[in-house]
Order: structure tokens, then sequence, then C-alpha cells
């Protein structure tokens, strides 16, 4: 089993950064992909960011320029930095994890962006 660790949510006024954070604990053996979605309210969740194991990165259209991703492989943890944020990014962001065959996600934590 995969416990997955969030912090670095917020409120934030839009032009504002914010970092979030994610580790990774429990039977790990080895991750592949480390990434970030979010759910906005009445929105289904969407991919933010991703992450391969080599380093590979994918971004969203809505976030690219804005946002890095990036992860320690020795830590198990991945990071979300977030620049000129705006109302429309206001959300739960999720970190999600990929080891092996399974998924795993964290509880969510709230980003909030007022104009």
């Amino acid at each position: 089993q995969v416990q997955l660790v969030e912090s670095g949510g917020g409120l934030v006024q839009a032009g504002g950064s914010l970092r979030l954070s994610c580790a990774a604990s429990g039977s790990i053996f080895s991750i592949n992909f480390m990434g970030w979605y979010r759910q906005a309210p009445g929105k289904q969740r969407e991919l933010v960011a991703v992450i391969t194991s080599g380093g590979s990165t994918n971004y969203a259209d809505s976030v690219k320029g804005r946002f890095t991703i990036s992860r320690d492989n020795a830590k198990n943890t991945v990071s979300l930095r977030m620049n000129s944020l705006k109302p429309e990014d206001t959300a739960v962001y999720y970190c999600n994890v990929v080891a092996g065959p399974v998924g795993y996600w964290g509880q969510g934590t709230q980003v909030t962006v007022s104009s």
C-alpha cells in the first residue's frame, strides 16, 4: 500500500504563486509516473502535469509556461510550482502516483485564487 501526503495549498491573489508538494510512502517498488490533477466545482477531474521517472514532463495547455512539475526519485516526492495564478486555477489539486499497474491518489489540497 502507498500513502500520499500533500501540502502547500491555500488562498492567493491572482498573479501570485504557490508550491504544492506530495510525499509518497509505504510499499513503493517502482514509481513510473507522478503527477497532479485538479477538480473544480461542477467539473471533471483533469490532468495538470505529469512527470516520468526519467524526468519527461507533460502539461495541460492551460498551465504551460506558468506551472512547473519536478520530482525527487530518491525521496519519492513530487512538487508543482504554480506561478501567475489565475482565478480559473481555483480547484482541489490531487497528487497521483502510478507504481507498477496501480495508481494512487492523495487526499487533495484546496487552491483558491482570488481576483
